[in-house]
């Protein structure tokens, strides 16, 4: 009798957990399905202004992924702090760093105003963009980067804003971001234009118009989460006092230098991959930029979940609590490896409608379509890495994810299609292949801290 209600526990217990995971991973799994849809209507519109717009967009987009991902990096520092802080119940060390977060904020997006801005003039030059679209490159970055306080605020509060187990506002505020910037694009890229009966309005400003869409959507989603952050009930910054605290600054930054770096070196890794794959010609590049495209859409259950599991990990380290560790472990993994299954199915089967859709070369599609298939079969492997990386980093563990994707990205990936584009004469297949197998790599690693109890043996 004793053993059934035990059992009865156990199992209410489990309901009660994957409630919360769920309850925890469906809105940053909406606003990135959301991000990903915009980014996909930003590409037509702008695209259809031609070649060269498309081409000035595009050209400083390394620029912008390095720019962000350093930010977010500070904001899992953060991310860390506070969940362990509400692990443990402890409210006023988690408000103390919320308001370190609003004065990180603050310099961060004062400093990465003053240096984008000041550099958006040769930036252009920087990345060899070719001389006809320098100078609209340059105007697009510009305004681009004007609202880079309410950027950082963005990223950072809404990080925040998950430490403490509310993911619904940020999706909110990422929703209304979104439309904002499709509806702007309407009425800024366009002139004004007859669509069936109706006549729709246009400034005909084309990129620029494109640039300040986006300004004033960032700008938006700045100032509501600030308010959203300001009226929240549980990490409300009010009172406390707008100083650097290093005991708290501290930790902080021990956790997101490491994320950082590792950050910097994969956008660089980017960077290289992507010049060595434009060196195999048209197709190769054609066909690599859109199964890239098409491939992020199918990560954003993955990573969806790596948000819940960093931010329930961190709950479980504050409190020391390793059972509950343990268990969120056990149950994290078997989801996060079922979605990934599901959705390297889906885009193993959806993989020649996909590259459709977006070219119509039958030798881009073909080729794509094969790189895709390989890169499906090896989600359920990186689901697996991303869940795990994720719970290291609620734990505050930041130095293996770093050393793990680093080695990754330049012994395996860099290095392999380098030896296999230039000596083995090997193609767009070949690059794909490394980056598979630097992908198996992480898996092994993160399965490796596994096995050994890594996460449990730093409570």
């Amino acid at each position: 009798m004793k053993g059934k209600v035990m059992n009865r526990s156990n199992i209410q217990i489990n309901r009660a957990m994957i409630v919360t995971i769920l309850a925890l991973a469906w809105p940053t799994m909406l606003e990135q399905l959301m991000q990903t849809a915009v980014q996909y209507i930003d590409t037509a519109m702008v695209g259809s202004l031609g070649t060269q717009a498309t081409a000035a967009v595009g050209a400083t987009s390394t620029v912008n992924w390095l720019v962000g991902s350093s930010i977010s990096a500070l904001g899992v520092g953060f991310l860390s702090f506070i969940a362990q802080a509400y692990g443990a119940k402890d409210r006023e060390a988690a408000s103390k760093a919320v308001m370190q977060a609003v004065l990180v904020t603050a310099v961060c997006g004062l400093f990465f105003t003053a240096l984008t801005l000041g550099l958006s003039g040769v930036i252009p030059v920087w990345m060899r963009v070719d001389e006809s679209i320098r100078a609209l490159a340059g105007q697009y970055f510009f305004i681009l980067y004007l609202p880079m306080l309410p950027r950082t605020a963005s990223i950072i509060f809404g990080t925040v804003l998950r430490a403490a187990g509310d993911t619904k506002s940020p999706m909110k505020i990422g929703v209304g971001v979104n439309l904002i910037n499709v509806c702007l694009n309407f009425l800024l890229i366009y002139p004004t234009r007859q669509i069936g009966r109706f006549w729709i309005p246009g400034a005909g400003l084309g990129v620029i118009g494109a640039a300040i869409a986006s300004a004033v959507a960032f700008t938006f989603g700045g100032l509501a989460v600030t308010v959203v952050l300001w009226r929240h009930p549980l990490v409300s910054p009010k009172g406390q006092r707008f100083r650097p605290d290093w005991a708290i600054l501290r930790p902080c930054l021990k956790v997101a230098m490491p994320n950082m770096l590792q950050r910097f070196g994969t956008s660089l890794g980017y960077v290289a991959f992507a010049s060595m794959i434009n060196a195999l010609g048209d197709v190769a590049t054609a066909a690599h930029t859109i199964a890239n495209t098409v491939e992020s859409a199918f990560y954003i259950p993955g990573y969806g979940m790596q948000t819940a599991a960093a931010t329930l990990a961190g709950n479980a380290y504050g409190a020391r609590d390793r059972q509950r560790l343990k268990d969120l472990t056990a149950m994290f993994i078997p989801i996060e490896v079922g979605l990934m299954i599901l959705s390297g199915g889906a885009l193993f089967f959806s993989a020649p409608a996909l590259m459709d859709i977006f070219s119509d070369s039958p030798e881009v599609i073909h080729l794509g379509t094969t790189v895709l298939r390989m890169v499906a079969l090896s989600e359920p492997a990186y689901g697996f890495s991303i869940i795990i990386e994720g719970m290291m980093l609620g734990v505050g563990n930041t130095r293996d994810p770093f050393r793990y994707n680093i080695l990754g990205m330049w012994g395996v990936r860099i290095v392999g299609t380098f030896l296999c584009t230039t000596f083995l004469d090997g193609g767009l297949i070949a690059a794909w292949g490394c980056m598979i197998a630097h992908n198996l790599l992480l898996f092994v690693l993160f399965l490796r801290c596994h096995l050994r109890g890594s996460l449990t043996a730093m409570v």
